[in-house]
């Protein structure tokens, strides 16, 4: 079984490399240089934005299941080029899921919690998303567009991701608190963003067992530990031996110059707990798996 990850040299792709490794045959896209080559895992350097090139490579692999993790992530980034942002996370999705559909290849789409307005929160898959940012807004787009491609598909919304990174390096703002707190920086947190984060690698056992299975449809993937982002910070510093005195309290909503975040994007993971073998873990469970992991 052929297994296809864009996002290849990503923090969420490291994981699902190193869950996916032995049972697949691992073909992954990326733009940076071609890492060291591993037994059955297969690295293509190749800009997801040229179709004609993206289609040549995915006849050539003939991918059982793909797992799309590549997206512009960055929401402020998002917002200030947003014609950029609608064709990474809109177009290049549309181009996959068309690709999937025509070659009947499930896909898993990684999208994200903050498709919520975090009006109410504790979300299922029932509710209806709404955008606060350009970034959601992308996202939402490409929901729609893998879920029409296909009934086989999946659309996996992430909560925040904590973690190391497993294979690579990727964006982990654990990795930056470690850092930051080793030298003494003070470091702001959100108390007002309330969500359920996830470890990865949790999440990566997560999105391989979907590429596997038969679930079709919308899934959340989140964590048991409801939490607003400066407590979540204080519970890792603590965990790690830190003086909680650098964790400094803030308002994502009142800093000049970003986006809009939503205040309450927690998700209810009662779905995936139902259908999946993976078990959904707390913030300390999570923290200590994602600390000792071992490939």
């Amino acid at each position: 079984m052929k297994l296809l990850i864009t996002g290849f040299n990503g923090f969420v792709a490291g994981s699902v490399i190193a869950h996916a490794k032995g049972s697949w045959e691992i073909h992954g896209i990326g733009r940076s240089e071609s890492p060291e080559n591993q037994p059955g895992i297969y690295y293509h350097s190749l800009d997801l934005l040229e179709k004609e090139k993206l289609s040549t490579l995915f006849y050539e692999i003939c991918p059982d299941a793909v797992i799309h993790a590549a997206a512009m992530a960055n929401i402020d980034l998002c917002q200030t080029n947003q014609e950029m942002a609608e064709r990474v996370n809109v177009g290049v999705t549309k181009t996959l899921a068309g690709l999937c559909a025509e070659h009947g290849v499930k896909m898993v789409f990684c999208s994200t919690d903050t498709v919520f307005d975090g009006i109410k929160g504790d979300y299922t898959e029932t509710d209806s998303p709404h955008a606060v940012n350009f970034y959601a807004e992308t996202k939402i787009k490409a929901e729609q567009i893998v879920l029409a491609a296909s009934p086989k598909n999946v659309v996996a919304r992430l909560a925040l991701v904590m973690g190391l990174p497993v294979i690579g390096q990727g964006n982990s703002f654990l990795a930056d608190i470690i850092a930051k707190l080793g030298k003494g920086i003070e470091i702001p947190f959100p108390a007002n963003e309330i969500r359920t984060p996830v470890d990865v690698i949790t999440l990566g056992s997560a999105l391989v067992e979907l590429a596997g299975n038969q679930f079709g449809g919308i899934i959340h993937l989140s964590g048991n530990t409801k939490i607003n982002r400066y407590q979540m910070a204080l519970e890792i510093a603590a965990t790690l031996g830190y003086s909680s005195d650098l964790i400094i309290s803030a308002n994502s909503n009142a800093m000049p110059g970003r986006a809009p975040r939503a205040n309450d994007a927690s998700m209810d993971n009662s779905l995936a707990k139902q259908i999946l073998k993976t078990p959904m873990r707390t913030l300390a469970e999570g923290l200590n798996q994602t600390l000792n992991f071992k490939i």
